[in-house]
């Protein structure tokens, strides 16, 4: 029995060790287990130089192409109104109608001073035609003779300004029917039937606008004026108004026509240091009225060979400064601090850190160490970050 006793109990202290010793060989296993360094799986993009246009987001003001205020050149009742309000109309289509009735007994008085004035030349030549003769036979005195000369030249003066002054009674007459001097859209009409049309009044009877194309006018900071000239000159575009410039509708959306600038102020806004700029966009669906808002992106820098990179391909290091991670030759990641630039179609633009044909990690960064094997896959990117 003691010798039974003996062995249990060397049994149970023995047992502790050999559980020490199996528990010490464990860690062996984990170390070799870690040796062995799994590859994150990462989506990665290559990056290539593009001609990039940065664009400022300005409110601007659409104006008519060509307008044309409607007003009476005589004065005198309307009687019809030829048009329909909101409709388009050719250049020298007839608006309204004068009474001409009046006009035209102008005109024919105008007419009989003429004949008149023409009928006292008549005879004022014959006087002269004798009076000359006389002369030469010496029965008149030079004074007659000068008389019949004076007479004639009246006579003449008489007939030039009978015709001029039925000219313009012509004229007034034909005026009496109001023309469009353009092509466009005519808007509200401001006079009807039997109102009275005064050539002196300062209100229009209507307005036509042209606007197949219109203006838009915005207004630019000269310092990002000054900084598109300094940029389109090292892109190699040296004419900053053939640059386009992208429209947005009332509602936001893009536009479909692109318009370009036509001017620009030869004067800065001393308080808020901007100066105009006029842009032609063709307007063939009239979607752009005169009158309206919208938001013009005028161009603001050029560059040559920009990098852009996704905005999901950027992160931020624990001080806030924004960095890449950057696939090496060895399909290993490594973190990289870089300088951004202004944001393009969601997309930034690298200033500096980066090289034109790195390859970058565009998702999986949170799973990359410096250092540490990758596993690529080239990044889906959307239709609007491939351009």
């Amino acid at each position: 029995m003691r010798g039974l006793a003996r062995f249990w109990i060397f049994y149970l202290l023995c047992l502790p060790m050999l559980l020490l010793f199996a528990c010490s060989d464990q860690p062996d296993i984990a170390t070799d287990a870690s040796a062995e360094v799994q590859a994150a799986r990462v989506s990665v993009m290559t990056v290539r130089p593009q001609v990039v246009t940065v664009y400022d987001e300005l409110p601007g003001r659409v104006s008519a192409f060509r307008t044309a205020e409607i007003r009476a050149q005589v004065s005198g009742i309307i009687q019809k109104k030829l048009f329909e309000e909101g409709a388009f109309i050719d250049a020298d289509t007839a608006l309204f109608q004068i009474d001409p009735a009046p006009l035209a007994a102008d005109a024919d008085a105008a007419a009989a001073v003429l004949a008149r004035a023409e009928a006292e030349l008549l005879n004022a030549k014959v006087k002269f035609e004798r009076a000359e003769l006389l002369l030469a036979q010496k029965i008149t005195s030079d004074e007659a003779f000068n008389n019949a000369t004076a007479a004639l030249a009246q006579a003449k003066a008489n007939v030039e300004e009978a015709k001029a002054n039925l000219a313009r009674r012509k004229l007034e007459l034909a005026n009496a029917t109001i023309r469009s001097p353009i092509s466009g859209t005519i808007g509200q009409s401001f006079m009807t039937e039997g109102g009275l049309a005064s050539s002196s009044t300062s209100s229009p009877l209507a307005v036509v606008q042209q606007i197949d194309q219109v203006y838009v006018d915005v207004r630019q900071s000269s310092m990002s004026l000054e900084s598109l000239r300094e940029t389109a000159s090292g892109a190699g575009r040296g004419d900053t108004e053939e640059l386009p410039v992208r429209i947005k509708t009332i509602t936001g959306k893009p536009y479909g026509h692109a318009g370009r600038v036509l001017f620009s102020d030869i004067s800065v806004d001393s308080a808020t240091g901007s100066l105009g700029i006029r842009i032609l966009v063709p307007n063939p669906e009239e979607q752009l009225l005169p009158g309206m808002f919208i938001r013009a992106m005028v161009p603001r820098e050029v560059y040559a060979a920009a990098l852009l990179v996704p905005q999901e391909a950027v992160t931020r290091d624990p001080a806030g400064r924004p960095e890449l991670t950057i696939v090496g030759a060895d399909k290993t990641g490594m973190k990289r601090s870089i300088e951004l630039g202004p944001l393009v179609d969601r997309k930034y633009l690298v200033k500096s850190g980066l090289a034109a044909g790195e390859t970058i990690v565009v998702l999986g960064q949170e799973r990359v160490e410096s250092g540490q094997p990758l596993e690529t896959s080239p990044a889906q990117l959307s239709s609007q970050e491939q351009s």
